[in-house]
């Protein structure tokens, strides 16, 4: 790329090599690396007919493509932040890139009463619980995750956003004596098979034990569960599962005695959060 290019002749060799990778969003994903590269709106680099890449840009934004089309890096932890409902959050390797379907979990948390006690368990970067925190700020949240690293970055992201949640250190439920009203968990849930398939960007960079749950995908969410049945002031539960588990996922949240079991299903359809409540 030499100096003074433009806009558009940049954008365009990016997406050949990040399209040519097997990326499936080349333009997307070339435009917000340029946008930040050069420190604008993505808009802008559609409306500015002044902008060029020059100088220091241009090495930044080769590096970019790089790391996205040969390493295949998510473009999240390339420019190190991601967009999840009305926030915006900071996220590197130690976190779960944050996903659409994850916002089912936030939903389901919108429903409960007024005051209501909310453990996000598993938080990551603290996408549920800040974004629950934001909308709803009666919520009484907290948040707990098993990694020193991942909580860092969850308390970084609520202090900067001014959002108050109580950041607790523990392996799901083990340890928690508060109580609390409702659990929201986003955990493990990938089968050790399922490895092969995945995404490069999945496999590659982000956290596996935020991914892996055993033969089944289940290990994780049937010892959260158990432990459930053990905090009997939890009145309601939502588990984001993958595709396929959901009925699993139901009959152990009834042995938890949670009465009232249903999924809910993403935009593509699948039966992608469990709710149970106790009557």
């Amino acid at each position: 790329m030499k100096a003074g290019t433009s806009v558009r002749d940049a954008l365009d060799g990016a997406m050949t090599a990040i399209g040519a990778a097997g990326c499936e969003t080349p333009r997307l994903d070339a435009e917000v690396l340029l946008a930040h590269v050069l420190g604008v709106a993505r808009e802008r680099l559609w409306t500015d007919r002044e902008l060029i890449v020059a100088g220091t840009t241009v090495r930044a934004f080769q590096d970019a493509v790089r790391r996205r089309s040969v390493e295949r890096e998510p473009v999240a932890y390339i420019v190190g932040r991601r967009g999840f409902r009305n926030l915006e959050l900071v996220v590197d390797r130690r976190v779960l890139v944050p996903r659409p379907e994850t916002e089912l979990l936030v939903e389901a948390g919108l429903r409960l009463s007024r005051g209501a006690r909310v453990l996000d368990v598993g938080t990551g970067g603290g996408a549920v619980a800040l974004a629950l925190k934001q909308e709803r700020p009666d919520l009484r949240v907290s948040a707990s995750d098993v990694s020193a690293d991942a909580l860092d970055l969850a308390r970084a992201n609520g202090e900067r956003l001014g959002l108050e949640v109580h950041w607790l250190l523990a392996d799901l439920l083990e340890g928690v004596s508060a109580e609390f009203d409702a659990v929201l968990s986003n955990p493990p849930y990938v089968a050790d098979s399922e490895r092969i398939s995945l995404a490069p960007e999945i496999l590659r960079h982000e956290p596996p034990g935020a991914l892996f749950a055993g033969p089944d995908g289940l290990s994780t969410i049937r010892r959260l569960s158990d432990q459930l049945a053990a905090h009997p002031s939890v009145h309601t539960t939502a588990l984001e599962v993958g595709a396929g588990q959901a009925l699993a996922v139901g009959e152990l949240l009834r042995k938890a005695d949670f009465g009232v079991v249903h999924a809910e299903r993403d935009l593509a359809g699948v039966e992608r959060v469990v709710v149970g409540e106790r009557t």
